[in-house]
């Protein structure tokens, strides 16, 4: 018992420094709606404080303001083989359009007004009209550089949309700027098996990761699901993990691989993110990796400078 306490304890191990992973960018936030997928987000955020709205250029430069290194995005790919950067599945909840995202035409998604079902309480909708052409497609919010790297979050599971990034990706001077990608499994599988050095997961990869470093983490040796990879915690989850945090986040990244920490699991398959002062001062002083927030103007002024 007191070798393993000393292979994984992490008081001799250095800590790092806090980055912080800008859930898309700075946007407005709807804890209070329901989390299965059936709910209109949109029609249930919070009080408003700012006109950001997600997944936006303004969006995404208001958090690098803010402090954060990285930044989450989403993608569609339409059928003009355009990335266009959307959250929804369909356009029904935040914008005055109808329809798939990924079968809607780029051109067709730039003309909407993609602030248009916003609203705290059902009735007054205070960003109708200031979404209209807000929409970016992936290579504009590269080409703005806006001094920050990007996770990609793929909205479906279709292969194509992978091998399209790693497309764009090996042709294009932007490889520099995609720090991982996740979601679907094709399609992760597909950008990282086309990119030299990326890294990405989705949920079977993040489960079998996480199950072997569980069984065998307590010998120091990394197992080769959480080598090279991208590993997401909920919080709640790190104190059960051999080394946590400095020695795990450590071995991790010799491993060659990044650690985000995600905020508490809430039972439904969902993590929350870390948003609140009160959430951060639950972070490990010096924790040595990205915290996820969708609240980077609240979060980014917290961390040590």
């Amino acid at each position: 018992m007191v070798l393993i306490w000393g292979v994984n304890t992490s008081l001799f191990t250095p800590s790092g420094k806090t980055r912080l992973l800008a859930h898309r960018g700075v946007h407005q936030t709807h804890l209070s709606a329901p989390r299965d997928g059936s709910a209109c987000t949109a029609q249930h955020i919070d009080a408003q404080t700012h006109d950001l709205i997600e997944n936006t250029i303004p969006s995404m430069q208001a958090a690098v303001t803010a402090g954060a290194q990285v930044i989450e995005l989403d993608v569609h790919l339409t059928p003009d083989n355009v990335f266009a950067v959307f959250h929804d599945w369909t356009l029904d909840c935040r914008t005055n359009g109808q329809g798939v995202t990924k079968d809607t035409p780029f051109a067709s998604l730039r003309q909407l007004d993609i602030g248009h079902g916003y609203t705290v309480d059902g009735m007054t909708f205070p960003l109708r009209g200031k979404g209209i052409g807000l929409m970016p497609s992936l290579t504009e919010v590269l080409d703005a550089d806006l001094g920050a790297h990007y996770l990609v979050n793929f909205k479906s599971n279709r292969r194509d949309e992978g091998a399209a990034l790693a497309f764009l990706l090996t042709n294009r001077d932007y490889a520099r700027q995609i720090w991982g990608v996740y979601g679907g499994a094709e399609p992760v599988a597909a950008a990282i098996g086309g990119v030299t050095d990326l890294r990405g997961f989705d949920r079977a990869t993040l489960k079998r990761c996480l199950i072997a470093y569980g069984l065998t983490g307590w010998t120091g040796r990394v197992p080769a699901a959480c080598r090279d990879t991208l590993v997401a915690v909920p919080m709640d989850y790190g104190p059960y993990l051999w080394g946590w945090p400095h020695k795990f986040t450590t071995r991790m990244q010799k491993a060659g691989s990044q650690v985000i920490l995600w905020g508490p699991y809430d039972g439904t398959g969902f993590s929350s993110g870390i948003d609140d002062a009160a959430t951060f001062a639950r972070v490990p002083a010096g924790f040595d990796g990205h915290v996820w927030t969708n609240k980077a103007e609240v979060i980014g002024p917290l961390l040590p400078r």
